[in-house]
């Protein structure tokens, strides 16, 4: 099935010398419903994402960091160029078995991992970036001292978490940075893709990136049950969640549970 452009339609523009993701409707809306369903405040993701750009943007030792706006749309632009030009993209989810990467792969493949899965990858495959709401522990801490680009989303129930990343970060020297979030608010220099699970969300990201799902696999994308790289998590609100990703990833492209092969 192709890429539904009526559904799923994001598109990258420059404003100002500024990217911006431009989120569909839908994949926004549906923000609202997780919301409503675990009774989160909105109030609580516009604070945690004003409060995540705001500490980068106004970072002491920001620009050697790398965590500048100009310096975060540049990571973000090189993100783009590569999703782009390449043919095979790979998203890696929690589920995901260490055998399911140790494989020949074609010279232009790029993985993209959510949150922890990045360590099934580690020393298998190289990473373009970890999709995170940084939940990803011990995992994501290796991402960063390998410099892997993260693209870290805000909202209202890892305030202080992130606010420990990022101490901990500048401290061993930074990691390129993007920003997201989950509100209707506008920022220049921070994105709202839609979705809502780190998973999707990296399938929303290619979305946004216009990337046909036809060069997109799913690796480790489970739905009924909780992988081996998800964070320290409550099982069963957990497998609830996924339900949520289930029904974005099914918005977004219909065949994505081929596991196995290219989508078709």
């Amino acid at each position: 099935m192709k890429f539904n452009l009526r559904v799923a339609f994001l598109t990258c523009a420059r404003t100002a010398d500024i990217m911006r993701l431009l989120p569909d409707a839908a994949m926004v809306a549906i923000q609202h419903d997780v919301r409503a369903h675990y009774g989160w405040a909105y109030a609580s993701d516009v604070d945690s994402a004003t409060g995540l750009r705001n500490a980068c943007n106004s970072h002491p030792n920001g620009q050697t960091l790398g965590w500048t706006a100009e310096q975060r749309e540049e990571t973000l632009e090189t993100i783009v160029q590569r999703l782009r030009n390449s043919q095979h993209i790979v998203l890696v989810g929690a589920a995901a078995e260490e055998d399911d990467l140790e494989r020949d792969w074609s010279e232009n493949t790029i993985f993209i991992a959510a949150d922890g899965a990045v360590g099934a990858c580690f020393d298998r495959v190289e990473v373009l970036c970890v999709v995170t709401d940084l939940d990803g522990g011990e995992h994501l801490d290796e991402a960063v001292r390998r410099q892997i680009p993260l693209i870290v989303h805000a909202h209202g129930d890892n305030r202080f978490r992130w606010n420990q990343c990022l101490t901990e970060w500048a401290e061993q020297g930074g990691t390129p940075l993007v920003l997201t979030h989950q509100t209707d608010e506008r920022y220049p220099d921070m994105h709202n893709t839609g979705g809502f699970t780190d998973g999707d969300r990296a399938a929303c990201l290619l979305a946004a990136v216009g990337v046909p799902f036809s060069r997109v696999q799913f690796i480790g994308y489970a739905v009924d049950h909780v992988g081996p790289w998800s964070g320290a998590t409550d099982p069963v609100r957990k497998l609830d969640k996924l339900r949520w990703m289930e029904r974005i990833l099914n918005h977004l492209h219909q065949g994505w549970a081929d596991r196995d092969g290219l989508a078709s």
